[in-house]
């Protein structure tokens, strides 16, 4: 590999480490809350509102339901209100971010509904009012599986971070696509899967480790 092709190769890492690193902020910022919203107002819930989470699901489920490269260009409008333009590293966190926050707020929601229904009994049986069973219970309880959830998505932020560069978002996918296969220069495809499978497997590690530091707290 040339020192050009070496240096494109760390720009794309690093276009691709913005777009998974702030996309996935976004999604940890409104995903959490969104599952939240979406356990306490469930059947037996904190707060149970049955046509707030009917329309809360519908939504997630929607969102989720469409796959992520017809979202990219459904999004195109949206995304040059907010950015100004379509193309490029920044324009790809727009339809990444929305398309990870539903994502998200299931895997969270699976886990807090995987919180002891009786230590929230007793909270409330001491007066605990529902702020303080979210805050003292519900999110210390699952928080490595909300950790856990938030790694398995940021692995999948860089799978659809990668599938954005063929719309010239930038990062390794658009390198993958614009040297490894549109000018057959296989070293740059196998360089570039080679940086992602050491990505991913950074992230999960880390993530693994801080799930298994919280377990036993």
């Amino acid at each position: 590999m040339t020192p050009i092709m070496f240096d494109l190769l760390l720009r794309s890492l690093w276009e691709t480490i913005i777009m998974t690193g702030a996309s996935g902020l976004i999604s940890l910022v409104f995903g959490l809350p969104l599952g939240l919203a979406l356990v306490v107002t469930s059947k037996g819930g904190l707060a149970q509102q049955r046509w707030v989470n009917s329309i809360l699901g519908a939504i997630v489920n929607g969102f989720r339901a469409v796959p992520f490269i017809i979202l990219l260009v459904a999004l195109i409008p949206l995304t040059r209100l907010i950015v100004g333009t379509a193309l490029g590293t920044w324009a790809a966190i727009v339809p990444l971010a929305i398309a990870a926050t539903p994502y998200y707020a299931r895997i969270a929601e699976v886990s807090l509904r995987e919180v002891d229904r009786g230590l929230i009994d007793a909270v409330r049986a001491m007066g605990g009012n529902r702020w303080t069973v979210v805050r003292e219970v519900l999110v210390p309880e699952a928080l490595p599986g909300i950790v856990s959830g938030f790694t398995v998505t940021l692995v999948t932020l860089i799978g659809a971070s990668a599938m954005a560069g063929a719309i010239g978002a930038g990062g390794l996918g658009d390198l993958a696509i614009r040297y490894g296969y549109q000018r057959f220069e296989t070293a740059v495809m196998v360089a570039v899967v080679a940086v992602l499978i050491v990505l991913v497997c950074g992230i999960q590690w880390f993530g693994d480790r801080l799930v298994n530091r919280l377990d036993h707290r």
